[in-house]
């Protein structure tokens, strides 16, 4: 990503602030948005972008953003459902190029493949790091 990007991230819990405030750093150019303002508290004095207040859900929140003009957006919120149906959003009204939502449950990323949505599920990263520490525990003592 040597380039400047525009990227519209839906919620600003500890996923979406860290995120933003990463991205604000490498020099793209982020909107973050959220139905509840105190959680822009979360984004750093260095962030350089823009904040949205309101429901992503909503599709005049999103014009709003400017989503139809991403490159990028990310589905952060804490609901597989809601992430799933701003995803649907992102990429067949507003035709984002790259879509990636956050999903809690492994079983549901099927559903998002075959929407041509890209997943990060933490459960199952985090099922994958406890593996690999078991395997280094576990080598460390043969």
């Amino acid at each position: 990503m040597s380039s400047s990007l525009y990227i519209v991230i839906a919620g600003c819990g500890r996923l979406g602030s860290l995120l933003a405030n990463e991205l604000s750093r490498q020099g793209h150019s982020v909107v973050v948005v959220d139905r509840n303002e105190a959680k822009f508290a979360g984004l750093s004095a260095e962030f350089g972008g823009f904040t949205v207040v309101g429901d992503a859900v909503e599709s005049d929140v999103l014009r709003q953003a400017k989503t139809g003009q991403a490159d990028c957006f990310l589905a952060t919120t804490n609901y597989d459902n809601v992430n799933l149906m701003l995803a649907q959003v992102a990429k067949t009204v507003f035709r984002v190029p790259l879509v990636i939502a956050r999903v809690f449950d492994p079983s549901r990323e099927s559903v998002y493949q075959q929407l041509g949505v890209a997943t990060i599920s933490p459960t199952r990263l985090s099922a994958l790091a406890f593996q690999a520490a078991i395997q280094q525990g576990s080598a460390g003592q043969a």
